[in-house]
């Protein structure tokens, strides 16, 4: 499961690898993946169409289980967090529409829904990424300090 590589924000990878992808980059994925989809999670990424349904699988297997309650931990652990954010790198600047707005929606968005999450996750983010991070945060008139406001 380490064959990911280790610049994924320059890896090509088709729409139908993002599933694979993630769980390969956040094994910690595995457990939520299997408990939706029926099956153990290296089955289901191989077996199911989950890139068809993408947004489901990024809301209920990545961004609720595994990132969000890692931003909100007192002591999270960096390399996970490391890892997240490499994978959304990854789609957030994926030319493919769907994934891209899979990763806006399902994973940056969230991090407005509670006080602190995308000041915890900044650190940790890449360019593009923050790049579209500040874009959201701008278009939704949110300003925080250290982010978007000075």
């Amino acid at each position: 499961m380490n064959d990911v590589p280790a610049d994924l924000s320059r890896a090509e990878i088709s729409v139908a690898d993002i599933p694979s992808l993630l769980l390969r980059t956040i094994p910690e994925s595995a457990d939520p993946i299997a408990e939706t989809y029926g099956h153990p999670a290296e089955t289901a990424v191989l077996t199911e169409r989950l890139w068809v349904r993408l947004y489901r699988l990024l809301a209920e297997c990545f961004t609720t289980p595994v990132l969000m309650p890692e931003l909100k931990r007192a002591s999270p652990d960096t390399e996970l967090l490391g890892r997240c954010w490499d994978f959304v790198e990854t789609i957030v600047a994926h030319p493919s529409e769907h994934v891209s707005g899979a990763a806006y929606f399902e994973v940056l968005e969230q991090l407005l829904n509670a006080e602190g999450l995308a000041e915890a996750a900044w650190p940790y983010m890449k360019d593009r990424t923050r790049a579209r991070t500040v874009q959201m945060l701008n278009f939704y008139d949110v300003r925080l300090s250290g982010i978007n406001r000075r």
